[in-house]
């Protein structure tokens, strides 16, 4: 019997690395096939790039449970659904809406950590020098300390919209540099413009705010997230925002798959409700971190990031001017 030859033109399946173009899309199996964030094609191509996807794998700088390096291969695989049907509730294909690509990883000297901020820093000065955005996938929150810095040089001092349990804002001595202090340390060398920036769903104490607008968790609780997006979206202004959305803002019961994980927190569609309600705002970039598969429980942490993550890509794809056409009552 004649062996027949498979068909190289056939495009279903393995579009990561078979794909051509970077809107192009095919039919994949959920639970086969290469991973990327979106079944995005993999690419370190930045030309005429809306968004890149990238993962920063770095845990080095936690104060309790490790294994957020981990978090970038585990949002990738939670994102395997995200494409199989239109975006929900918009009814928008952002992956044929937006030029998006998965540039990989962000290549870390584990053996080095001094070099570590550098180093995420100049990957991500790299990416925005081609006028493209960030979608970056974590590691531990520290590293929005470099991005924020890259960001901060390309557009001046950002409004931060935080989505967190803690604050991140405790004392910064000039040495100690963990998960836990980045943002007092942003605050202090004004990258980022508190006056315009909101603290979402902290439920952990700090004798101090350094100016930032605080929404605590029971705070929401009560008022709800649609009165949190209401103060959100008029302190930041048209500042350009900066969101950085650590898992662990999620109640365990929603992200158990984290590093520090605290009781009393929002529930999912909380959070994917705030960032969907962005819309009206200059959204320059965005990290979602702190998963950590190890504590996970049926992927249901990984699944909730990316699909923080890809809701983002569905503000910003409406932004551009695509048309949401939600079916049912909304």
């Amino acid at each position: 019997m004649q062996r027949q030859e498979a068909d190289v033109t056939d495009k279903r399946g393995d579009q990561t690395f078979r794909a051509s173009g970077n809107k192009e899309w095919w039919p994949e199996m959920t639970y086969g096939g290469a991973l990327s964030f979106g079944r995005r094609r993999y690419s370190r191509d930045l030309a005429d790039i809306d968004v890149v996807i990238s993962g920063i794998p770095y845990d080095n700088a936690v104060t309790y449970r490790p294994g957020t390096r981990l978090g970038p291969r585990a949002i990738r695989a939670g994102s395997v659904q995200l494409t199989e049907l239109k975006h929900f509730p918009t009814g928008i294909e952002p992956c044929e809406e937006l030029s998006l690509i998965d540039y990989g990883d962000c290549m870390i000297n584990p053996h080095d950590p001094t070099s570590v901020f550098e180093t995420i820093e100049a990957h991500a000065d790299h990416i925005l020098a081609s006028g493209a955005k960030m979608l970056s996938l974590g590691g531990d929150h520290s590293v929005a300390y470099p991005l924020l810095k890259a960001h901060a040089k390309k557009y001046g001092p950002v409004a931060l919209i935080q989505f967190d349990a803690h604050c991140d804002t405790w004392e910064d001595d000039g040495v100690r540099f963990d998960h836990g202090t980045m943002f007092a340390r942003a605050a202090n060398e004004g990258i980022v413009d508190v006056s315009k920036s909101t603290q979402v769903g902290l439920r952990t104490y700090n004798d101090y705010d350094y100016g930032f607008e605080i929404l605590t968790c029971p705070w929401v609780h009560r008022n709800g997230i649609w009165a949190a997006l209401e103060i959100a979206i008029d302190r930041a202004g048209d500042t350009p925002v900066y969101l950085s959305f650590d898992i662990d803002g999620l109640d365990p019961a929603f992200a158990p798959g984290t590093g520090t994980p605290v009781s009393g927190g929002l529930a999912s569609w909380q959070g994917l409700e705030f960032v969907r309600g962005l819309e009206p705002l200059n959204l320059i970039g965005m990290d979602i971190v702190e998963v950590a598969p190890a504590y996970d429980h049926a992927e249901i942490t990984a699944i909730a990031a990316a699909s923080v993550a890809y809701d983002w890509l569905a503000v910003l794809a409406k932004q551009q001017g695509a048309i949401s056409k939600p079916v049912g009552r909304i």
